[in-house]
Parts: structure tokens; C-alpha cells; sequence
């Protein structure tokens, strides 16, 4: 017998919590999304949700508090143990687009908070997650052309940010197309394009 979400523990109510706001996003515009839909879909009322979260926007710090974590850790996942740098960066481009099909509302909340005016605790969470990954990625960058690996001439910083611009154009299109599945076949291509303009000659 399931224990009703009520009586979960907090760690575990926040992570239902989550899996219902994705679950939701995925289906309609994140920003169309009710306190009322979240609390019907997790089979509570309104006011049994308010006691776990102060509010919507506490809600959605939630959310993208465990997408950086899932997020992040997936990425140094799939870098761990790389025969080289630039080894590790594709299999970080590859790890993120998967995350991103297996988690379609992620996307599309990331999307409708950027273009939110003020500045939520969500955004500044995503905000973090940027920085962090982008951190990751010129790090990766640096080593590569230490050891000979990636062109000197390449600036880490660009290049890190062509990498995550490149990801983002891949789910864009993806989602606009209605086909999760273009950005995962794609992706291959896209990333050898990628790897011909940061390879040393």
C-alpha cells in the first residue's frame, strides 16, 4: 500500500512534488501551470500542499533546485572516466540532450522562466546552473588544450558557450517540431561540427 504524500517524508515530498510539476510541464505551458493542478495531480488539496512549500514560487525554486542537482550529477556521471577531455565533453553534450528527452518539461520551465520579468528564485537557480555547468565546461576546455588536445586559440569561455547554446538550439527545435526524438539523432552530427572548431590541427 502507497503512503499518502502527506505523511512522506519531506525529502520524498519535494521529489513527488517535482515529478508531478515535470509531468504537468511536459503536457502544458509551464506557465498556465495551477497550485490547484499540482495538488490534483499529486491527489491532495490546495491547502495540504501549501503546508509542504510557502508558495508557487517555492514550489518552482524546488523544481529547478533538482534540476541543477539531477543535472549536474548526470553530467559529471557521464564525464567520469573519459579517455580525454574532449572525450568528456561529448559525452556530457550526449548525457544532457538524454536528460532532456527523458525529462520534457524541464526544458520548457527553463524556457518560461528566462523570459519571466524580475528576477525569481527560480531563475537565480538557473542562473547557478549555467555558471556551474559553464564552469565544468571551461575547466574541460583548459585541460584539453594543455594537453595538445583542443586549439590553444579557442576561447574557453565561447567555446563553453557555444556548447550549451548548442544543446539549447537541439531541444528548441525538438520541441517545436514535436519530435524528442530529433535531438538525440541529430545530436552526433551536430557535436562533430562542434568538436572540427575546437580540435587542435
Amino acid at each position: 500500500m502507497s503512503i499518502p504524500v502527506k505523511h512522506l517524508p519531506a525529502d520524498q515530498r519535494r521529489a513527488v512534488t517535482v515529478e508531478a510539476v515535470l509531468a504537468l510541464a511536459a503536457e502544458q505551458n509551464p506557465s498556465e501551470i495551477t497550485t490547484a493542478a499540482i495538488a490534483q495531480r499529486m491527489h491532495l488539496t490546495q491547502g495540504a500542499l501549501f503546508r509542504h512549500f510557502s508558495s508557487k514560487e517555492a514550489i518552482w525554486q524546488a523544481v529547478m533546485e533538482w534540476v541543477a542537482e539531477q543535472l549536474l550529477a548526470r553530467l559529471g556521471a557521464a564525464a567520469q572516466g573519459a579517455a580525454s577531455p574532449l572525450a568528456a565533453m561529448e559525452a556530457m553534450f550526449m548525457a544532457h540532450l538524454d536528460f532532456a528527452g527523458t525529462h520534457p518539461g524541464v526544458p520548457r520551465i527553463i524556457f518560461g522562466e528566462l523570459q519571466r520579468g524580475g528576477d525569481s528564485p527560480a531563475k537565480q537557480m538557473t542562473r547557478t546552473l549555467i555558471g556551474r555547468y559553464g564552469e565544468r565546461l571551461r575547466g574541460l576546455i583548459a585541460e584539453g588544450q594543455g594537453q595538445g588536445e583542443l586549439a590553444r586559440e579557442v576561447d574557453p569561455v565561447a567555446a563553453a558557450t557555444l556548447f550549451i547554446g548548442t544543446i539549447q538550439g537541439l531541444v528548441m527545435q525538438s520541441l517545436l517540431s514535436g519530435d524528442l526524438a530529433r535531438m538525440r539523432a541529430e545530436a552526433p552530427g551536430v557535436f562533430a561540427i562542434y568538436r572540427r572548431g575546437i580540435t587542435a590541427r
